[in-house]
């Protein structure tokens, strides 16, 4: 290559050094709350962005972070602190989501999520709709940003009696950003471009034109050698039992129900049961009971006919794009949207989670293991998941996010970016 005194006119080599034929390499930063179910998504969007020879950064909590993500990850933390821990349903729990954790957790990171965007220099930043601070540093700071949205929650509006009171909080972190007020954009919502991990029949709709439902990211996560896989009797159907590890206050009564419904159910089937070690009633003999388990291991493996769980996207997401059918039994947030778009899909079934005695919750796991219909609804709602492509369809859009902000920014640049006709089937 000749040096630019050799080259001739340095306006012709400032054009062509500008000039790209190949897809931008660009530097994303990955905005999480320290909440597992919402870093881990991010574990495969950040891989399939390395992989495409882009740089990746995690902001959040470090000590979570660093449970989670792969070894040697990027990482700038943003602090650590306790926060109220989720209580109640209904309004209650959502007030107590956003007083409790989302309001305060921004008003802590936004601070450090401005040093680190200063420091690290990213070009686009990826923010989970909990961390509203990362989409106002995005604003501050004039970076493109996307949504992203690993549950139901905001995406569809379960409770939209609570949205202005949802907005006066937000509106409140906007001002304390410092922030024109005629300017407010929702920073829930990426004009730009909003990741929605699930599909059409989940979602509902109609949604707006920059949605990209993308389905679920799935990605191997931390090893848990302490499993015991030995335990698992390959003669049985087994039984996936967790109730998540946001609502253990209120779970242990439903334990209670669960164990005595699988022992209605008899010694042919085999339940593996997540939950603490200090709410653990007396399940049958054959039951593995632990307080982790490799959910996507064990669905891979094609070792479970049937999953009891709260109806969080995520786990209820995996469950169906292996099609293991789900028996739901949604506490709070979006998890009753969930389980009614599951059970209207025909795809799994769902109880009270107050109510549902022991006979009922053996009957609707019965149903699920010996009802072929159900199986082929989560088989079918299960096709419709994989079919969005998960992380090589978000990270396509995520691309063409950026190489539109850098034309935007340098109408010189010419990029070659993914046409989203394409990669969206």
């Amino acid at each position: 290559m000749r040096s630019a005194s050799d080259a001739g006119d340095p306006e012709q080599v400032e054009t062509s050094l500008m000039v790209r034929h190949t897809p931008l390499t660009s530097r994303f930063m990955l905005v999480v709350p320290p909440l597992t179910g919402h870093v881990f998504p991010t574990i495969g969007l950040g891989r399939e962005l390395l992989d495409r020879g882009h740089q990746v950064v995690w902001t959040g909590s470090e000590p979570v972070l660093r449970s989670l993500l792969d070894p040697g990850s990027g990482i700038l933390g943003t602090g650590s602190r306790l926060f109220r821990p989720q209580g109640g349903s209904g309004l209650a729990a959502v007030h107590s989501l956003w007083d409790g954790f989302v309001v305060p957790y921004a008003r802590f990171t936004a601070k450090a999520l401005g040093s680190a965007v200063r420091s690290w220099r990213p070009d686009v930043l990826v923010v989970d709709q909990h961390t509203p601070a990362g989409a106002l540093t995005a604003h501050r700071h004039g970076l493109p940003w996307a949504s992203l949205a690993p549950g139901l929650m905001e995406l569809g509006r379960p409770f939209a009696e609570l949205e202005p009171w949802i907005e006066e909080r937000l509106r409140g972190l906007w001002q304390r950003a410092g922030l024109p007020a005629g300017a407010y954009l929702d920073p829930r919502f990426s004009p730009d471009l909003v990741l929605a991990l699930t599909s059409d029949v989940l979602a509902g709709g109609p949604h707006p034109e920059q949605y990209a439902l993308v389905g679920p990211v799935l990605a191997d996560r931390p090893a848990q050698p302490d499993f015991p896989w030995e335990r698992l009797d390959p003669t049985h159907r087994q039984v996936l039992v967790s109730m998540g590890t946001l609502a253990e206050e209120v779970t242990a009564d439903f334990l209670r129900r669960t164990a005595a419904a699988l022992h209605r159910l008899g010694p042919d089937v085999q339940a593996v049961v997540v939950a603490p070690r200090e709410l653990w009633p007396a399940f049958p003999a054959q039951a593995v009971t632990v307080e982790r388990a490799p959910v996507l291991e064990l669905l891979a493996r094609g070792t479970l006919s049937a999953v009891l769980g709260h109806g969080g996207l995520g786990t209820t997401g995996e469950a169906l794009t292996y099609g293991v059918p789900p028996v739901l039994a949604p506490i709070r947030h979006d998890q009753p949207l969930v389980a009614a778009r599951v059970a209207a899909a025909g795809a799994g079934l769902r109880i009270s989670f107050e109510q549902a005695g022991p006979e009922e919750i053996a009957q609707a796991l019965r149903r699920v293991l010996d009802g072929p219909a159900l199986r082929a609804g989560a088989e079918r709602l299960g096709a419709e998941l994989r079919a969005k492509g998960g992380a090589r369809t978000a990270v396509d859009r995520l691309e063409l996010l950026a190489a539109t902000a850098a034309r935007r920014e340098n109408p010189m640049v010419q990029t070659i970016v993914p046409d989203p006709a394409q990669t969206l089937g």
